[in-house]
């Protein structure tokens, strides 16, 4: 690399004789010299040869300082690493220039070996700053594409130069949801391939777009289904309220995307999601050739059977008492004590509502329904019965209705 110097300084024989001091540094590539005879030809200068590398400068210069320009040289973006010359003894001018920035500073006369010694040392801190500023630039670039495939956590990580990346496997607490949608698989089998195309890509573009506004990590997209991760990579110690607020804005994005298409004349089906939190085994799965960061354990099994739950129950959120006991104020109804599919114990399960429907008189009726319920209480099933003739749309009040009708007892219930 050849170093640009730009010399600034109104004594008329100095380029000359720096010219002539270091013929050889010329010769060789090393170093080339611009010259300018003050301030303001200093920054007319720099403007016609922006890539002058340092600046070597005068303080005492007609129309504008040595001072001045450095000054005017640590407010430019690209700034310019700047040797002050002064005076012998000028000790208060050499700290007022140590103070605006300036990387070193020589004394009058000038002692060429030392003015080459001290232009070495700052070549080598420009190299350094240089190659800084290029490894931000591929730093910056790397992070850019990836964020393009992956989750911007992830992506951040990815791109970074660090001995560890947060990538690798470890158990960690976590919060996680499964989306599914209903009846896709007729869809695919009936839908033209270019309007599954768009229809599919508009669906996962909009709903990971809402996770990474949450902050989320989308482990696996498989055709309609999202599984997303809370507090993986990074620490998110709020991540149950994460996954709560995530669920409510994909169900109101999903629904809101399933009306447009429905104006189309496509019939989409509504989102399913599942919530639950503890730990999982987290981290890159995909050995030395493939990237797969997603999570394993019976903390990601079970959310995903919440999401199959909600099929039978009529809801479109379900989720665990540990998510439901995690978030901040929590806003819900219970469902009840649900024997999940490959588990031997139930778990406690929750619709979650926003605060509108929440705050609603048909919440405080179901609650004391389901209080009934819970309790044996003989007056559960005209509770439910007439919730339902009120509210006809209320599927989960429906649900245990049904279940009241065919002789089921309790909120304990088994779903396959």
């Amino acid at each position: 690399m050849t170093a640009t110097i730009l010399v600034v300084d109104d004594e008329p024989d100095l380029e000359a004789l720096v010219l002539q001091k270091f013929r050889r540094q010329i010769r060789d590539g090393v170093v080339s010299f611009v010259f300018a005879h003050d301030g303001v030809e200093a920054l007319e200068s720099i403007a016609e040869h922006p890539h002058v590398d340092m600046v070597v400068s005068d303080i005492n210069m007609p129309r504008m300082d040595g001072l001045s320009l450095l000054a005017k040289l640590q407010e430019a973006e690209d700034k310019k690493s700047t040797i002050i010359v002064s005076a012998y003894g000028d000790m208060s001018n050499i700290r007022t220039a140590m103070n605006r920035g300036a990387f070193d500073f020589l004394t009058k006369p000038i002692d060429f070996a030392d003015l080459e010694t001290t232009i070495q040392k700052t070549i080598r801190h420009v190299e350094m700053l240089r190659e800084a500023r290029r490894r931000q630039a591929e730093a910056e670039r790397a992070h850019a594409s990836l964020s393009r495939y992956f989750s911007p956590e992830i992506a951040k990580r990815l791109a970074s130069h660090g001995e560890s990346n947060g990538m690798e496997v470890q158990w960690r607490e976590i919060a996680t949801i499964f989306t599914d949608i209903t009846g896709f698989t007729t869809l695919v089998e009936s839908a033209a391939p270019e309007t599954l195309g768009e229809l599919l890509n508009e669906y996962v573009g909009g709903m990971t777009e809402i996770v990474f506004e949450h902050e989320g990590t989308v482990a696996k997209i498989i055709g309609d289904a999202i599984q997303v991760l809370f507090n993986a990579p990074g620490d998110q110690p709020d991540f149950a309220t994460r996954a709560v607020a995530c669920a409510h804005d994909l169900d109101a994005w999903a629904e809101g995307f399933r009306e447009r298409w429905k104006a189309k004349g496509v019939d989409f089906g509504a989102t399913r999601i599942g919530a639950h939190a503890g730990p999982a085994l987290v981290g890159n799965f995909g050995g030395n050739r493939f990237f797969d960061y997603t999570a394993y354990g019976d903390t990601v099994n079970t959310a995903a059977r919440l999401e199959a739950a909600n099929k039978h129950l009529g809801t479109r959120i379900c989720v665990s008492a540990s998510i439901a006991k995690g978030a901040e104020n929590f806003r819900g109804r219970p469902v009840g004590d649900l024997v999940l599919r490959g588990r031997s114990e139930p778990l406690r399960a929750f619709e979650p509502l926003k605060a509108e429907k929440f705050d609603a008189p048909a919440t405080a009726q179901y609650s004391e329904a389901f209080a009934k319920l819970e309790s044996g209480d003989v007056a559960a099933m005209p509770a439910f019965a007439a919730l339902v003739g009120m509210h006809a749309d209320d599927a989960l009040a429906g649900f245990h209705l049904k279940r009241l009708l065919n002789g089921a007892k309790g909120v304990r219930m088994q779903l396959e």
